[in-house]
């Protein structure tokens, strides 16, 4: 049974998402505010939803703190139309947004393919936890949430480590928006979404340049994005 933290200040929504989330096999805990999210927050949760607009200690300051301890999938709420919000959410670490007011139907879409990136990263019954993804001067321990580069650990949300798994292996091949989409976000490309390119962002700012100085992940304008091969 996954273990999902809800930090809303909303206390008449938590109820309905707990109750519905519940009804759907999840385990919920809830907080109304960030410090109380933060205190509740262990190594059994699973997945975090997190809403921006909240007293005490907002949901932009509450992934920031967060960030700097826990790489826990997090779900962003936040209001509609705020596209600002989702860029800061995606800059800090988010895993995706959803914007309210939003179906029951979507919420356990976006979590779900959340799950499934994290689940996907779990070693199964009689596999080994250090199997590895190498490319380069990369690796990829997906069992134990690892990553490595010029054999320094990098510090990798879910996402971002889902997103570099997928490219090392397809080095040199283009890789378009919305086959990155589904591929890695289990989602659909919609119009003017940025998640995709903000992930990519994140994670070029984690990797350490290349020993020869080019850019391991280039941008083809229009196209998509590709990890760039050896010579």
């Amino acid at each position: 049974m996954p273990n999902i933290l809800l930090i809303d200040d909303d206390t008449e929504l938590t109820g309905l998402l707990k109750e519905v989330l519940s009804f759907e096999g999840f385990d919920v805990s809830e907080a109304n505010n960030g410090e109380e999210g933060l205190a509740l927050l262990n190594e059994q949760v699973d997945l975090i939803l997190l809403d921006v607009m909240m007293p005490k200690l907002n949901g932009m300051e509450t992934l920031k703190r967060l960030r700097e301890n826990w790489q826990t999938p997090v779900l962003m709420l936040t209001a509609k139309g705020e596209e600002i919000d989702r860029v800061i959410g995606l800059e800090l670490g988010a895993d995706d947004y959803l914007p309210k007011p939003f179906s029951d139907r979507e919420l356990l879409a976006r979590m779900r393919a959340i799950l499934r990136r994290t689940q996907s990263n779990t070693p199964s019954k009689g596999s080994k936890s250090s199997d590895c993804i190498e490319y380069q001067d990369i690796q990829v321990f997906p069992g134990k949430q690892e990553a490595y580069c010029q054999g320094e650990p990098i510090e990798l949300t879910t996402t971002e480590l889902a997103l570099l798994s997928h490219f090392i292996q397809n080095p040199g091949q283009t890789l378009t928006k919305e086959a990155l989409s589904l591929d890695v976000l289990g989602k659909r490309l919609a119009a003017f979404d940025r998640a995709i390119d903000m992930h990519v962002s994140n994670l070029r700012k984690k990797l350490p340049e290349r020993a020869d100085g080019k850019a391991r992940i280039k941008t083809l304008r229009g196209r998509g994005y590709l990890l760039v091969e050896e010579d």
